[in-house]
């Protein structure tokens, strides 16, 4: 099943509240994208999801388990991956090594170091260089295969475009359909609208914190969008 739901959340920092009432469902194979605008509280989404942050109130549930209070060692095990905002890899191992850390729990799937060099060609080459010689595109394609190294049945993906040139950008999403095709369910934020709108089958848009728009990604108006994006 592997369904993916998110029952009115709130997310706080402090007494700051970053989410209000945030909901979605995804089903296993579904692409989401998650968009909107620097501090919309997509990457608090995630980080809720993924069990890095504390749910104020509210539900998410997994595979038909609640995960609300579950910690992130556990969603892991569950086959919940992210790859977060700035990749976060060992700087003093190799890339072989940084793989082989994702595959610390020893989930079963398709994922193995040579598949991950065979869909990330960049990675292959790289593999006995340490992280922290990696340029901002080769680290994050590491990340992704060390993520998928888990064999996720739930990919989390968190602005893996951030700073990055055009060129790497597209050599990074052309994966994510080999992905999707392994029956991977993948949620992905971004700020770059176009790229998530080509990779995703739905989205949704949040605004300080609130959904302001959500549906099929190829039935959706850019008008709306940037209306919904901008709160206009």
């Amino acid at each position: 099943m592997n369904t993916l739901e998110v029952d009115s959340i709130d997310v706080h920092y402090g007494d700051f509240q970053a989410l209000w009432q945030i909901s979605l469902r995804v089903e296993a194979g579904d692409k989401l994208a998650i968009i909107g605008a620097n501090g919309a509280g997509k990457s608090t989404l995630l980080g809720a999801i993924a069990g890095s942050r504390p749910v104020s109130s509210g539900s998410i549930r997994f595979d038909g388990r609640d995960v609300t209070k579950m910690p992130t060692h556990e969603r892991v095990a569950l086959g919940i991956t992210l790859v977060p905002e700035g990749r976060r890899l060992f700087p003093s191992l190799t890339v072989e090594e940084n793989l082989e850390i994702g595959a610390f729990q020893r989930r079963r799937g398709p994922w193995t170091a040579e598949r991950v060099y065979e869909a990330l060609p960049i990675v292959a080459k790289l593999r006995r260089r340490r992280a922290n010689e990696l340029s901002g595109g080769e680290q994050q394609a590491v990340a992704i295969g060390r993520a998928l190294m888990n064999n996720p049945t739930l990919l989390l993906l968190d602005e893996i475009s951030l700073g990055l040139a055009p060129v790497i950008i597209q050599s990074l999403y052309e994966v994510i359909p080999q992905i999707g095709a392994q029956g991977t369910t993948i949620l992905l934020v971004e700020q770059d609208v176009g790229q998530a709108m080509r990779a995703a089958d739905r989205v949704q848009c949040l605004l300080e914190g609130r959904v302001t728009l959500e549906g099929a990604a190829a039935e959706i108006d850019r008008d709306a969008v940037r209306a919904a994006y901008f709160g206009i």
